[in-house]
C-alpha cells in the first residue's frame, strides 16, 4: 500500500501524468517532450528527474542525447498501466499530445529513411551475395522454437528486425548497436508496429552495461564479421545470459569475397563451424546446434549462412542436483 500512495503522489501532477502517458508509447527526448508538451526544458527536466527519482521512469544515454521511457516491469509498472489505461481517450489535452507525439515519430521517420536511402544501395549489393533473409528467419525461428521467451537481447540490432520477427515471443526486448543512425531506424519500426515492449539502445558490444545473467535469449545476428576480434564480444555477452539461457549467432560461413572487406568493411571473411563454436565453449556453453543455410543451386554465387545456438547448462546442472541425478 505504502508503495502505491508513493506512486500516486509522484504522478499527482497533470505534467507528470502527461509525461508519463508519453513515455509508455515511445523512448523520448527531453527536447522531444518540450516540443510536444510546449512547455520549457528545465520544467521538464525538473518533472522527469521526480518520475526517475520514484522510480517510474528509465533513463538511458545514446551519445549526447538522453532518451526515457516508462517502466515496463515490476508491481508499479502494473499500476501504471492500470491508471493509464483507466484513462479517457476523449481528453483534449490528452489528444493533443498523442496528435504531436505522432508529429514527433513522423520527423524520426523521415530521418530514418533518409540514411536508409543514402545507404539502401549497399545494403541490397550484401544481401544479393547470400541466401534469402526470409530462409534465415525461418531456420531461426525454428531453432528457437515457439516457447515464451522473458528477455531477449540482440546484439547488432541494425534495424531492430530481430525485435520486429520475435515481437509475439519475448516479454522484455532490448536491442544494442554502436550506430545511432541504425538506432533511428530502429525505433522507427518499432513505432509503426506498435511494438511498445521492446526498445534500442546505443552500446558497444565489447562492454555491455546491463546486469548480468538477465537475458534468457541473445542473438548476434551478421555482427562478428565486422570485428576483428570477435571472441571478447561473446565472452562479453555470455555474461549475460540467465541459467539455462540460449546465446543464437548468425553469421556468413568461410567465402573468399574479399572485395567485401575492402568496399563493405568486413574485417572477417566468414567463420568455420567450430571457430564459433569453440569461442562459445570457452564460456561455458555447451553447443546444441549448428545449422547452414547454403545456396539452392549449385548456379547460385550465393554465400553460406551458418547459425550457432549455445545453451548455458547451469539451469540443467542445478535441477540434476537437486533430483540427486548429479551426486557422485
Amino acid at each position: 500500500m505504502e508503495d502505491a500512495v508513493d506512486v500516486l503522489k509522484a504522478i499527482g501532477e497533470p505534467t507528470r501524468m502527461r509525461l508519463l502517458i508519453l513515455l509508455s508509447q515511445s523512448d523520448l527526448t527531453v527536447s522531444d517532450l518540450t516540443d510536444i508538451l510546449g512547455q520549457s526544458q528545465p520544467r521538464i527536466s525538473r518533472h522527469l528527474k521526480l518520475l526517475a527519482d520514484a522510480g517510474l521512469i528509465e533513463r538511458y544515454q545514446e551519445g549526447a542525447w538522453a532518451y526515457f521511457r516508462s517502466i515496463k516491469e515490476g508491481r508499479n509498472a502494473n499500476l501504471l498501466r492500470q491508471i493509464i489505461e483507466g484513462l479517457s481517450r476523449d481528453d483534449k489535452i490528452l489528444s493533443h499530445d498523442h496528435e504531436r507525439l505522432v508529429s514527433v515519430k513522423e520527423t524520426r521517420a523521415a530521418k530514418a529513411q533518409e540514411y536508409f536511402s543514402l545507404n539502401a544501395e549497399s545494403w541490397e549489393e550484401i544481401r544479393r551475395h547470400h541466401v534469402p533473409e526470409e530462409r534465415v528467419e525461418k531456420e531461426l525461428c525454428n531453432i528457437i522454437g515457439s516457447a515464451p521467451i522473458n528477455s531477449l537481447l540482440d546484439l547488432g540490432t541494425g534495424t531492430g528486425r530481430i525485435l520486429e520477427l520475435l515481437q509475439g515471443q519475448y516479454r522484455r526486448g532490448l536491442g544494442v548497436d554502436a550506430s545511432h543512425r541504425m538506432l533511428t531506424i530502429a525505433r522507427d519500426k518499432l513505432d509503426k508496429a506498435g511494438i511498445t515492449h521492446a526498445s534500442v539502445r546505443q552500446g558497444d558490444i565489447f562492454n555491455l552495461s546491463f546486469e548480468r545473467q538477465s537475458f534468457d535469449l541473445i542473438i548476434i545476428h551478421q555482427v562478428l564479421h565486422f570485428l576483428y576480434d570477435p571472441a571478447p564480444a561473446i565472452k562479453e555477452a555470455a555474461k549475460m545470459l540467465s541459467p539455462g539461457g540460449r546465446m543464437v549467432v548468425i553469421d556468413f560461413a568461410p567465402h573468399d569475397l574479399d572485395y567485401l572487406r575492402s568496399d563493405f568493411a568486413h574485417a572477417r571473411l566468414g567463420f568455420p563451424h567450430e571457430t564459433v563454436a569453440e569461442w562459445m565453449k570457452s564460456q561455458g556453453l555447451d553447443v546444441e546446434k549448428i545449422s547452414d543455410l547454403t545456396p539452392q543451386n549449385e548456379q547460385d554465387q550465393k554465400l553460406t549462412v551458418t547459425i550457432w545456438m549455445g545453451k548455458d547448462p547451469r539451469l540443467l546442472i542445478a535441477e540434476q542436483s537437486e533430483s540427486g541425478l548429479a551426486r557422485v
